[in-house]
This record gives C-alpha cells, sequence and structure tokens, in this order.
C-alpha cells in the first residue's frame, strides 16, 4: 500500500505544476479574461490620471534625493 501512495503523490507532485504553467500560457485565455478584467478594473481615462499621478510621485522623489544630496556636499 505504501508504494501506491507514493506513486499517486509523485504524480500529483509532478502533474500539479505542469497543469498550472499550461493553464496560465494559453494566449486565449489570458487575452479574453485576464486584458478584459483589467480593461474594466482601470479603463483609459483612469489610466491617464494614474500615469500622471505616477509621474508626480516620481518627481517628488527625484527633488527630495537632489535637496538630500545637495545638502550632503
Amino acid at each position: 500500500m505504501g508504494v501506491k501512495v507514493e506513486v499517486f503523490r509523485m504524480i500529483l507532485y509532478l502533474t500539479f505544476p505542469v497543469a498550472m504553467f499550461w493553464i496560465s500560457n494559453q494566449a486565449e485565455w489570458f487575452e479574453n479574461d485576464v486584458i478584459q478584467r483589467k480593461r474594466e478594473l482601470w479603463p483609459p481615462d483612469k489610466r491617464q490620471e494614474l500615469e500622471e499621478f505616477k509621474e508626480r510621485i516620481r518627481k517628488q522623489r527625484e527633488e527630495k534625493l537632489l535637496r538630500a544630496a545637495q545638502r550632503n556636499s
């Protein structure tokens, strides 16, 4: 009985990752579900706002780093 259980476990350990890899690499699934969901969550107008926010934060960080560098010089 022990050998059968070990064989089952080995099959499970090998099959599960391969199946997950295969499922996650299906281009049709990705295009249909993931991209559509992304568009629902972040419509184009919201994406523009998000990009502007990222740019403001990036500029603030750069200015902070420049001020810190100038103080240390």
